[in-house]
């Protein structure tokens, strides 16, 4: 089969033709690195095996395994620890995951569902909830909110040309340039401000556009036909550039990134760790990573190298999609860290504060 990486079957595969013998001391080995970040040598598996191995049998068997790519010698370490091929095999192969203990999914319910419901809440808590229970990085894919609108208006600037200036309730304020009819009284750029003020205020834009749109299609908006096309060309500019709507575009939402520090313990760490930080700070890319979630039901493991964005950090993302109130995918929530995540832990804790927050959200 190689020693290339594995896929999810090919992981399976090679589990089920490993012998026991093989099958237990690797499992043992990946048990104990995951625990401690050490190389794990053969005197310490012999004390943790079920079976009677001599570590000279334990050191043989360790040879096997590393010349199928699954271990590698750190430095000049008697130990071994696993490779990415070998987390590969150990967390689709071999590892076993078990569930949540009831105090820990009650607390993790309690935790999230103690906000105002919004999603923004909901998401970013259920964030901060897994960055602080996994002592990694909590990550969110959230899609992007359009605040309500607080105020609109148009505001002749210069002949043919009007400023359209949209506050928000969360404070923001938007200025965006809109041709208009030469000659244009200043009281259409009025009634065009209060015909949208009515119908926008307190309202998304995505919630309210497609029914002023319909108004003024069928002729029900009772303004005069100049003021009615100021009306629809303001509509078409508010919307977001590049053809998109509002939920097509998504959010990184990143808490508890500073627990990532406390796993560095060599200079080496240190560097790795500044790598994951780059990757981090390149949020389109970690997003597109974070999104592949979404093809599948459940809980999705990238390591390391396996892909791109990895390849020189050396880190693990555990992922897991969410939907919302209609059962639609609309993002993905998960933890990143190093290769060395406790996997049969955070795995099932990613995978119910996403089934958690699906369900607040609907």
């Amino acid at each position: 089969m190689g020693n290339g990486p594995l896929d999810i079957a090919s992981a399976r595969l090679l589990a089920d033709e490993l012998g026991e013998r093989p099958r237990e001391v690797f499992r043992h080995l990946v048990d104990a690195f995951l625990n401690t970040g050490e190389p794990v040598g053969s005197r310490t598996l012999s004390q943790r095996l079920p079976m009677s191995l001599s570590p000279a049998s334990i050191r043989n068997v360790m040879a096997d395994l590393e010349n199928m790519g699954l271990l590698y010698a750190p430095h000049t370490s008697a130990g071994r620890a696993p490779t990415e091929r070998g987390l590969r095999l150990f967390v689709d192969g071999l590892m076993e995951i078990g569930e949540l203990a009831p105090g820990e999914r009650t607390a993790i319910e309690a935790r999230i569902a103690n906000q105002n419901r919004g999603i923004e809440d909901v998401v970013t808590q259920a964030t901060l909830m897994l960055s602080g229970l996994s002592r990694c990085a909590g990550l969110v894919v959230a899609p992007k909110l359009d605040s309500a609108l607080k105020h609109v208006e148009f505001v002749g600037v210069a002949p043919g040309k009007a400023l359209v200036v949209i506050v928000s309730e969360d404070g923001s304020v938007e200025n965006r340039l809109l041709d208009i009819p030469a000659g244009l009284p200043a009281s259409a750029l009025v009634e065009a401000s209060n015909y949208l003020n009515a119908r926008l205020r307190g309202r998304t834009l995505d919630d309210a556009r497609a029914e002023i749109a319909a108004a003024l299609e069928s002729e029900r908006a009772e303004l005069d036909a100049l003021t009615k096309k100021i009306v629809a060309e303001g509509l078409a500019t508010l919307a977001p550039s590049g053809g998109q709507s509002a939920s097509d575009e998504k959010v990184l939402i990143v808490r508890g990134a500073s627990h990532l520090l406390e796993t560095v313990e060599a200079q080496a760490d240190l560097e790795r760790i500044r790598t994951l930080f780059d990757d981090i700070d390149r949020k389109s890319d970690l997003i597109r990573l974070m999104e592949l979630a979404k093809d599948g039901a459940g809980v999705r493991i990238f390591i390391g190298s396996e892909n791109r964005l990895f390849s020189l950090s050396g880190s693990s993302l555990v992922a897991a999609p969410y939907a919302n109130a209609q059962g639609k995918i609309v993002g993905v929530i998960g933890v990143l860290g190093p290769t060395r995540l406790n996997y049969a832990r955070i795995i099932p804790m990613v995978d119910y504060t996403a089934k958690v927050v699906s369900r607040l959200l609907a």
